[in-house]
Formats: structure tokens, C-alpha cells, sequence
């Protein structure tokens, strides 16, 4: 039950294979009592010297310390530079620096940054990191999906798939970090999609491609296509997409790469805006009636 719920599938066939096992060990440990370092008696505190140095786009006269002489909870405000043996500490205007008791050196920005955008792009930087993760959050669960639910080893183990989510236009918006290569032509797949069927749409729909015409790359590389609604269920308001390289889609010799290929159908089933799901409803018999068309059919579709 727990794998059926994890993975969608069971195969009560096949024999189990432990292949790693992992032990976790959690120890309480004594805290560490906090370092206090000695400092001399001949630390002034001065800077050493002051001179020109370019900040925020511009020159500024700037002071130089040695932190050697800094004496401990020393405010050092910006523009200023901390010299030491092995490093250089840059304090830029809006800045300061303060030296621990520990010896630690904490830099705190205590002016806020000057928000300057160029025209027609003032955007919340906080907001659009925000958003940034979470569709990309989106994108990686859908990844771990669909890696977790395939047979296939290609998807499994190889990790030969990419996961992306697409505004109402088609347009990418965000993307997991799997296989980039499948990204660059995604969008023309979904662009297809939409073309030819946005006025029968509804919702729990989902369409599946491989056609090199319409966005596709080569035809093991198929393409899930789904349209996300409103909550009204009357309008789509974006796109989810997944595309995955599969063993085998049929062709001339099995992995569905022939070298000696002619035509497009020598390579395989040709899939062009395929309805895979209506309603919710999963056309398997549909699908496999359409793996088993052509010349050259897809082998052994349960499993490739």
C-alpha cells in the first residue's frame, strides 16, 4: 500500500532489491561556551589613511583601518576599507562594520538601499524572488511526480525528463532544473495545443505531442500537455507541461533512433495533439490503440 501510494504502481511480479540502506544518529552535545579574545592596550582605533575609492558608482573619500587597530564594539561607518594580512573588508556608503568581543567583524546595512528602476520595470525585488520560487517549487514537484510514478528507467533513473509551467499564451514562466535541452521548443508544443484546441477545452484535460512540426524535438521526446482553470472552471489562467524521453515509441529498430531513417515514421509513432485525458477521464485504450498504429509500432509500451 505505501508503494502503491507513493509510486501509483505495484508490480507483484517482480522480486524486491534492497539497495542502500541509511542509519540516522541524533547525539546531544555539550555547547560550545563563548570565545572571548584578549586585545592589547595599543589598539588607537584610527584609520591609517584616507584617500578616493569608487562606491556605488561613484568616487568617494574613503577611510582605511588596520584591524589590527580596531578596538572591540568599534563602529566603522562607510565608505570604508578594513585591511588585514590575508583580506580586504569594503564598507560601502549605508554600511557599518563593528568588531565583536569574539573578534568577529558584523556587518549591518543601516541606511536603506535607494530604489531606482528603470522606466516601465519598477517591480518588488522581495516579491518577484518570492514568486520566482514558488513556481519553480511547482515545476521540482512536479518532477519528483513524475519520477516517483514512471516505469520507465529513462525517467526513473536517468532523469531524462523537464518540467515547466506556461501562461495563458504559452509562454514559459518558470522551469525545475532538470534537462534544459527539452525547454527551448516546449513552448511551440503548448502554442499548438492551444491553437487547435482552445475552444473545446475543459477542464481535467490533457493533451500529448511528439511531433517535430509542432514543438516537438525527436519522437522518443513526448510532451504531457495540461490546462490549469479558474476555480470557476471558465477560463485558463496557465499551463502545466512535462516532457520525458521514453525507451521506445516504435521505428525501425528498437530506442526509436534508426540511422538509416528516410521518413518521420520510420522513426516511430508520430503523436500530434493527442487527447490523453478528457475530463479526468484517462483514454488508455485510445492511447494504446495509437502505439500500436503504423508501420512501425511502439514495443512494449507498459514498461518503455
Amino acid at each position: 500500500e505505501a508503494h502503491q501510494q507513493r509510486f501509483g504502481f505495484v508490480s507483484p511480479e517482480k522480486e524486491l532489491i534492497v539497495e542502500a540502506a541509511q542509519v540516522e544518529v541524533i547525539a546531544k552535545g555539550d555547547a560550545s561556551p563563548d570565545q572571548t579574545v584578549q586585545h592589547t592596550d595599543k589598539r588607537s582605533g584610527q584609520p591609517v589613511y584616507e584617500g578616493p575609492v569608487r562606491m556605488a558608482g561613484e568616487s568617494r573619500q574613503s577611510r582605511f583601518f588596520q584591524r589590527d587597530d580596531l578596538i572591540p564594539e568599534q563602529l566603522v561607518t562607510g565608505p570604508a576599507v578594513i585591511i588585514e594580512p590575508n583580506s580586504t573588508i569594503v564598507i560601502e556608503p549605508g554600511w557599518r562594520a563593528q568588531l565583536r568581543e569574539d573578534d568577529t567583524i558584523v556587518l549591518e546595512r543601516y541606511l536603506p538601499l535607494p530604489k531606482r528602476v528603470a522606466v516601465g520595470t519598477e517591480v518588488d525585488p522581495v516579491m518577484l524572488e518570492i514568486f520566482n520560487n514558488l513556481f519553480m517549487n511547482v515545476a521540482e514537484q512536479m518532477g519528483s511526480v513524475l519520477q516517483n510514478t514512471a516505469v520507465s528507467v529513462n525517467i526513473k533513473e536517468r532523469l531524462d525528463f523537464s518540467c515547466a509551467i506556461f501562461d495563458p499564451h504559452g509562454d514559459l514562466i518558470a522551469n525545475a532544473p532538470h534537462m534544459p535541452v527539452h525547454l527551448g521548443s516546449m513552448s511551440e508544443s503548448i502554442k499548438t495545443v492551444i491553437r487547435e484546441n482552445a475552444a473545446s477545452m475543459q477542464p481535467g484535460d490533457a493533451y500529448v505531442l511528439n511531433a517535430p512540426y509542432n514543438g516537438g524535438t525527436h519522437l522518443p521526446d513526448i510532451t504531457v500537455i495540461k490546462p490549469v482553470f479558474d476555480a470557476a472552471g471558465e477560463r485558463v489562467i496557465f499551463y502545466v507541461a512535462s516532457r520525458g524521453h521514453h525507451a521506445d515509441i516504435g521505428g525501425m529498430t528498437p530506442g526509436s533512433a534508426p540511422a538509416d531513417s528516410t521518413t518521420v515514421e520510420q522513426e516511430g509513432v508520430l503523436i500530434d495533439n493527442f487527447k490523453l485525458v478528457a475530463r479526468g477521464r484517462f483514454l488508455e485504450s485510445e492511447m494504446r490503440t495509437l502505439l500500436a498504429s503504423g508501420p512501425y509500432p511502439a514495443r512494449n509500451p507498459d514498461y518503455n
